[in-house]
């Protein structure tokens, strides 16, 4: 009999059917803990939360198979990987909440696929928990009705957490020149319609992450610049009571800032816990002693991304079979295909049906009387020969 948990099972492990499975099938129980609850529980009991930067459901179902702790989904990636552009504001609220709402949804899908496996062909199940998706709010779109909107949206999409900053519209990405903040006031408006919006939702563990772009702003109300300014702003919007954690954006992957800002920040709120951007626009391999996640944790970072992850190792993996297919043609295509089936390997994707669901929803379908679905209806071809 299939109920509805109240509460975050004890046993992380134990499994649940769901009318979504065919008989004698099953996902872990916390497939029903809200995702901002099982954030916030990842961010009191695991020394970091990492969550690898995706652009698309795709990228998304990979970090879950992977078993990584969180997804992050942001506005960048979603500029590049959606709208083929950069990060200058040229998306709308409506465009990157169904994008995250996508993510979330195809998330749960992805655990009714890997759940059942592929029978036919001896794959067991596979018992993945969802985690959480973290997406970019960038400004909240503009004004604090529009930020309520917008919460609205992700609320309503399934989303555990979001980040807001502080520059002006139209906003850019934190690593390009030419950034204006908006009064630190404005800003707290925005961060307490965020909270209200989630709790007026229900959902009182929506995670909000306060990002300051201060430090380099080239123009702010203020007098102040640079660090100084972040560190006047991180403390303004803790004071608020609402940002459950605090992320500055730097200019480069130098670890003194950072360092300086979450001393400094902590001399008032001790308890204060950070987000931090393992960015990609940093050259991280020229750096003699880059800050490792270990490092971060320690100092209460404790929710850490690589933002564009996904497009760089998109990018150069198709770029390497492009350039191949250039040289070789149809054998740099049997070439990657090798590499994907070698044995003892593990690239769930170099079999796009399993990994697409195309089992379940023949056992599935079978289960609910569709027509044609069923292992019965496909052709019987060798398994050495196709996916």
């Amino acid at each position: 009999m299939w109920t509805l948990p109240t509460s975050l099972p004890e046993n992380p492990d134990a499994l649940m059917s769901t009318p979504l499975l065919p008989p004698g099938y099953a996902v872990p129980a916390s497939r029903w803990v809200h995702p901002s609850t099982r954030l916030r529980q990842l961010l009191d009991t695991l020394p970091y939360v990492f969550a690898p930067g995706i652009y698309d459901p795709h990228g998304a179902e990979l970090v879950m198979y992977y078993r990584f702790p969180a997804v992050y989904f942001s506005g960048y990636s979603f500029a590049i990987g959606h709208l083929g552009t950069t990060d200058m504001d040229l998306y709308t609220s409506v465009e990157i909440a169904d994008a995250a709402r996508r993510i979330v949804m195809a998330l749960r899908k992805f655990q009714l696929t890997m759940a059942v496996g592929d029978p036919e062909k001896g794959v067991p199940p596979k018992h993945l928990h969802i985690p959480p998706v973290v997406a970019d709010m960038d400004t909240g779109y503009g004004n604090i009705f529009n930020v309520q909107r917008t919460a609205e949206l992700y609320v309503a999409a399934g989303l555990a957490g979001a980040h807001i900053e502080d520059q002006v519209m139209p906003k850019r990405c934190g690593h390009i020149g030419g950034k204006a903040l908006i009064p630190a006031q404005e800003m707290i408006g925005k961060l307490r319609m965020i909270r209200a919006v989630a709790d007026d939702l229900g959902n009182r563990d929506f995670v909000i992450i306060a990002r300051t772009d201060a430090v380099s702003a080239v123009d702010a109300p203020e007098s102040t610049r640079g660090l100084p300014l972040a560190i006047e702003r991180g403390l303004r919007y803790l004071d608020t009571g609402v940002p459950d954690l605090l992320w500055c954006e730097f200019p480069t992957a130098d670890r003194r800032p950072l360092e300086t800002f979450v001393a400094e920040i902590k001399k008032r709120f001790p308890q204060a816990r950070f987000a931090f951007n393992w960015s990609s626009s940093f050259k991280w391999y020229t750096e003699p002693n880059p800050i490792s996640f270990r490092e971060l944790g320690e100092m209460d970072v404790k929710f850490i991304f690589i933002t564009l992850a996904a497009q760089h190792a998109m990018g150069y993996g198709f770029s390497e079979l492009l350039q191949a297919l250039a040289r070789e043609n149809e054998q740099a295509y049997i070439a990657l295909q090798r590499k994907e089936w070698a044995p003892d390997t593990d690239f769930p994707t170099r079999s796009h049906h399993l990994f697409s669901g195309v089992p379940y929803h023949h056992h599935l379908g079978k289960a609910y009387d569709a027509p044609r679905l069923g292992s019965e209806f496909e052709e019987p071809l060798p398994e050495r020969a196709v996916v």
